[in-house]
């Protein structure tokens, strides 16, 4: 049975692709300097020397927070294709493409009001 080319590319593409990680971390394994002294082993702390316990509690805000700002970027990083490509879009589909970010933005919103009712976005 003789390999086809395509094959003969990607399992090319799956050695070089699995080679060289493995050659590079090998590679900086060898060169970097090994010194390890009780000065590196601490936890580094903005050049403070840290103090008190390392199991700190956070409140569920921050993530509540940075949880919603990832959604809203996200979808706006959705929002801007659609802007660049409206004038093409909607001479090809129609105005069916003004309703379909409509609708989205609706959702979006939604969300937000849903947010906005649970108190999510209150910090005190």
């Amino acid at each position: 049975m003789a390999l086809d080319p395509t094959h003969l590319q990607l399992a090319i593409f799956l050695l070089i692709g699995i080679a060289l990680p493995i050659v590079a971390l090998s590679l900086g394994r060898v060169l970097r300097p090994h010194n390890p002294t009780p000065d590196k082993a601490i936890t580094y702390e903005s050049g403070v020397d840290p103090k008190g316990d390392s199991w700190v509690q956070f409140n569920v805000r921050y993530y509540l927070f940075a949880l919603l700002f990832v959604i809203f970027d996200v979808e706006a990083v959705f929002l801007y294709p659609w802007a660049v490509s409206y004038d093409v879009l909607r001479s090809d589909v129609g105005l069916f493409i003004l309703v379909e970010m409509l609708i989205f933005i609706f959702f979006l919103v939604l969300g937000l009001a849903y947010a906005w009712k649970k108190k999510v976005l209150e910090w005190e």
